[in-house]
């Protein structure tokens, strides 16, 4: 195989992959794509590299990308805009809302947008505005406004 189109085939892999990371981000193929771009420089600079020691580089360049990527995201790992995007009830947590059935014995139910909710809580008349405090058991947990 000539020197320009096995380098030329590596570096088309890294790219290859590269888009791939992006339409699919996972952070991972990234890594597979250095592996690639580095074994496609070797082998412009060694261009008497067989096959087999190609794909070693390329094993080996992919172990050492995925280590470094996995060392970096341990020591600064990636912050989520809202860490409560998928705990609905966490997000309760603080809300104003209404009394729907009036708090009795420490029970009653709460509108929650444009939901019901079971409540816990002092007891209120309905139509009262209580805060969430908690959630525990499905029930919200409310206290005076």
């Amino acid at each position: 195989m000539d020197v320009i189109s096995a380098a030329g085939a590596w570096l088309i892999a890294a790219l290859v992959l590269g888009i791939a990371e992006l339409a699919v981000p996972g952070v991972f193929l990234v890594f597979l794509a250095i592996a690639a771009a580095v074994t496609g420089a070797a082998v412009f600079v060694l261009p008497d590299l067989p096959v087999a020691a190609q794909l070693g580089a390329f094993a080996v360049w992919s172990a050492v990308t995925v280590l470094i990527g996995k060392r970096w995201y341990r020591d600064y790992p990636v912050e989520g805009g809202d860490p409560m995007l998928n705990d609905r009830s966490a997000r309760l947590v603080g809300q104003v809302v209404l009394v729907e059935t009036a708090l009795i014995g420490g029970h009653g139910r709460v509108l929650v947008g444009d939901g019901s909710w079971p409540a816990r809580g002092d007891d209120a008349a309905a139509g009262t505005r209580v805060r969430i405090t908690a959630v525990v058991d499905g029930a919200v947990v409310v206290e005076p406004v």
